[in-house]
């Protein structure tokens, strides 16, 4: 039900992988290539980055339509980071929460997204949210089941879990819970990146010790973009991408080097 991206590599403006590129994520804020779910995504936008010397990551987000932002071009030419993560929403109730539900999620130094939506929402997830403490509950953005996910995320993360088992752990108990869901997440601190596909599209594209960028579809028609499988999850930094079938992580599967 979005479109979301997130890239670790060298520093340079916003604009260069947002708004430049000719199916850069503003465009595919009206005009996705690839969306399976929803044609418009103007329910709200939002991007977190990363300043030098700062792990703790900066956000802007709105509940318009990343098109009728007239401060956005010219923050994102500006603007300059090593790492972001950014999304265009299409929400999957309308008018939920507002700015308070636009991605990216953040807590210290992590920033969420979750690209797909909760089959039964809310009634699926009502005995797994019951696993989380009260304050955690009460401290939701929104009202949202891209909020609650996140929630479910954030306690792994806090109890220790890296972040690939975090979301790995959180999309099997959430797809148990709620059957046919889509849940493809898409995370970072800055340095690493890890992604869920699982219901919806997503793609990488390595540019080994220069970036790596991860985003639901590519944003321009470079031949060295990669489509992830479905039923996936991805970790990547800015030399390496890895990639695992969720349905072995029971048998402590190995990560694979993907397709070169």
């Amino acid at each position: 039900m979005c479109r979301h991206l997130a890239c670790v590599g060298d520093e340079e403006p916003l604009g260069r992988l947002l708004v430049e590129p000719e199916h850069g994520l503003y465009r595919q804020s009206w005009a996705p290539r690839r969306q399976r779910y929803g044609t418009v995504n103007a329910d709200g936008f939002g991007v977190g980055w990363y300043a030098e010397g700062d792990p703790v990551p900066a956000r802007y987000r709105r509940a318009g339509p990343i098109w009728a932002d007239q401060s956005f071009a010219d923050l994102a030419r500006v603007v300059r980071t090593r790492a972001l993560l950014a999304a265009v929403r299409d929400a999957t109730l309308a008018g939920a929460d507002a700015e308070a539900a636009a991605a990216p999620f953040a807590s210290g130094r992590w920033l969420f997204s979750h690209n797909g939506a909760i089959a039964g929402w809310p009634r699926s997830l009502a005995a797994l949210s019951r696993t989380l403490p009260a304050e955690d509950l009460l401290a939701l953005e929104a009202r949202t089941d891209s909020a609650l996910v996140w929630a479910l995320v954030l306690a792994r993360l806090r109890a220790g879990d890296e972040m690939g088992q975090a979301l790995a752990d959180t999309v099997a108990e959430t797809a148990r819970a709620a059957p046919g869901s889509r849940l493809n997440l898409l995370l970072t601190d800055g340095d690493t990146i890890a992604a869920t596909a699982w219901g919806d599209t997503l793609w990488y594209l390595a540019e080994p010790g220069r970036r790596t960028v991860v985003a639901s579809e590519p944003y321009d028609d470079d031949p060295l973009w990669h489509e992830v499988p479905d039923r996936t999850l991805l970790t990547a930094s800015r030399t390496e991408v890895l990639l695992t079938e969720l349905k072995d992580l029971d048998q402590d599967a190995p990560l694979k080097e993907p397709r070169p």
